[in-house]
């Protein structure tokens, strides 16, 4: 076996054993038997996938196994963006499985996803025959080259007897450290021929150590700064709800009295309702959270990478701060902000150790006097709320709908958005309470994630209820998994928030290109096509007819028009649990996303509306 290991970015593998004095008995099986009792051993119960010629002989053995079981999708990007919704749904990993060639490429743009989002991801493709490797066979693509970039790590097995070890080892990766996608490529002969299964494996990844506990010397200088700045922030990332760390983030939030700010990856990692929380940062941020982050003394940076769309242009971001940054991984530390504490852990460590030497800072006297600062903060809260107008001509308001359905849904609710201004309506109006209920995808933003990432999340949460929140563009891309949801007992909701355009692109076209909408327009008619002029684009034929559609595909479909019958179809979309359920909701095209801060400029330029500009007045400390 050859193995592929990608990232600069990521530790090496290190050396473990695993098995105890006992040898553990030995079968004689199949690679493909191998591999399917390999999957059962580490836990995988469900997997997503198509078969094709190359990973044929592994769909045989899943006939005989009763503890895997097998969604068949209607394409390998659904499949890959299944195993991340049920990834970031249930905390386990997510497991995805694809034939050679195109079907090993397909799962690109998924894996690619769940490496910008860090999620516990294994995709399992098959490949040609070994001696056939580098010929341009039939279906063949150098997926352990492609993905090289995009993955924590991978694998090319074409000895059968590696597989148990390679499954083993990739799902070790995958959800240790910080977290990501794993891909394991099997050559055909390696599953066809005889070899031996035996379990626990004998592992070997030399050089794989990921830091978890943090130095204490870096904890207890964080702690000092915290009780003497003036204005923290805790500015909390998604590594805080990927290690779990939710309740030591409350305690300490509160211990500290510091303004909490979670970012589109990390909603639901602290109570939206909590009096501490001040909202989302970010380029569609409130205007509370990104004016805390520019006005701050101290940011509290804990599992977070300060990425673009939060810090705007990089060298205006957060003028006045020190920085405390915390992460599992030591390459995202200092790489696009430099730390005056930098700290590598485990954020469920990292914060409980910050617990402890804060509450020893106020046993020895020194506590940190916010009160000016809530003062600021609450201000900017009464002034600058988040808040939509409801259409002139009577139409739905797509933030009314998006803000219905999460008032109207059950408790506990799952929801999963596409990407565009859905995404932010979705991540703005519906309130986030427990973690892992809002699934979207945050660094790539790939159109087409919301659809299968609801199936993968319903998959692995049945008892629960999922709401797909997609837009007009995005479903268009991925809503042949409604078949899959049908077919397989999984039954979502999808909420299409249908303005008859790619919605962002045509906001950016309205704000930056003088309202020339190039190629935005999704529905037929005059201003279908080419570049058009500002006009309402209710005129047009709406095509496809997404009830028709979903309706074909085994749905129950229903369409909303007027705002007077809206609860009344979202309770009947809830009370639908035996099959998947999808509303068009016509909405007004011209809902645009505020706040907002332009691309490429500072976030002091903050937008509360259209052209307003916030007033927060005079800072004694700029």
């Amino acid at each position: 076996m050859t193995e592929q290991a990608s990232g600069a970015h990521h530790p090496q593998p290190r050396a473990r054993t695993s098995g105890g004095p006992q040898q553990p008995a030995v079968e004689h099986v199949t690679g493909a038997q191998s591999l399917i009792r390999s999957l059962e051993e580490v836990g995988a119960d469900t997997v997503f996938g198509i078969p094709g010629g190359a990973i044929l002989p592994a769909y045989d053995p899943m006939m005989d196994s009763s503890k895997v079981r097998h969604v068949l999708v209607r394409h390998e990007q659904g499949a890959g963006h299944a195993a991340t919704g049920y990834a970031q749904a249930t905390g386990r990993v997510g497991v995805c499985m694809a034939t050679s060639g195109p079907g090993a490429t397909n799962l690109v743009t998924p894996i690619a996803d769940a490496h910008m989002d860090s999620v516990p991801l294994v995709a399992i493709t098959g490949q040609v025959a070994s001696k056939a490797i580098g010929t341009d066979a039939f279906q063949e693509a150098d997926i352990c080259g492609i993905t090289m970039p995009i993955t924590k790590h991978n694998f090319l097995v074409t000895d059968p007897a590696e597989i148990p070890r390679t499954i083993a080892e990739a799902f070790h990766i995958a959800a240790t450290g910080r977290p990501g996608p794993v891909l394991v490529d099997i050559a055909k002969d390696a599953l066809q021929a005889q070899t031996t299964f035996a379990w626990p494996p004998h592992t070997e990844l030399p050089g794989y150590r990921p830091v978890t506990k943090p130095h204490a010397k870096q904890i207890r200088e964080a702690a000092r700064l915290i009780v003497e700045s003036k204005r923290p922030v805790l500015y909390v990332g998604g590594g805080v709800m990927k290690a779990g760390a939710t309740t030591e983030l409350k305690v300490l939030a509160e211990l500290t009295g510091a303004p909490v700010t979670t970012t589109l990856m990390a909603l639901g990692s602290f109570p939206d309702s909590h009096p501490q929380h001040v909202g989302m940062p970010g380029m569609h941020g409130s205007v509370t959270a990104v004016t805390a982050l520019q006005k701050s003394d101290l940011l509290i940076t804990l599992g977070a990478r300060f990425d673009d769309r939060v810090t705007g242009k990089l060298d205006s971001f957060a003028p006045y701060a020190k920085v405390v940054h915390a992460d599992i991984d030591p390459a995202e530390i200092g790489k696009n902000r430099a730390a005056d504490v930098p700290i590598v852990g485990d954020a469920r460590e990292v914060i409980a150790d910050l617990i402890v030497a804060v509450q020893a800072e106020h046993d020895a006297g020194h506590r940190g006097d916010y009160g000016a600062w809530w003062k600021d903060l609450n201000r900017w809260r009464e002034t600058y709320p988040l808040g939509y107008d409801l259409p002139d001509d009577g139409s739905l308001s797509p933030q009314q709908v998006i803000q219905r359905i999460g008032e109207l849904a059950p408790a506990d609710t799952v929801y999963a958005a596409g990407v565009g201004q859905h995404q932010m309506w979705a991540a703005h109006f519906i309130d986030y309470e427990k973690p892992s209920t809002w699934l979207n995808s945050g660094g790539a933003g790939t159109m087409g994630y919301a659809v299968p990432a609801a199936m993968g999340a319903k998959a692995g949460q049945p008892d629960r209820t999922v709401w797909a929140i997609d837009g007009d563009g995005c479903f268009q891309m991925t809503n042949q998994e409604l078949v899959t949801c049908a077919l397989n007992n999984i039954p979502i909701k999808v909420a299409i928030i249908n303005n008859g355009a790619l919605g962002m692109v045509r906001q950016w076209q309205t704000l930056f290109y003088n309202q020339r909408y190039s190629n935005t327009v999704l529905h037929s008619g005059p201003e279908s096509n080419g570049l058009v002029t500002a006009g309402k684009a209710s005129g047009g034929t709406r095509v496809p007819d997404f009830v028709k559609l979903s309706e074909a595909m085994g749905c129950v479909a229903m369409r909303c028009e007027d705002p007077a019958e809206l609860d009344a179809v979202i309770a009947k979309a809830n009370a639908i649990n035996d099959r998947p359920v999808v509303i068009d909701f016509i909405v007004h095209e011209d809902a645009q996303v505020w706040p907002m801060v332009a691309a490429g400029t500072s976030n002091d330029e903050v937008m509360a509306a259209r052209g307003v500009r916030p007033d927060f007045g005079d800072n004694e400390d700029d």
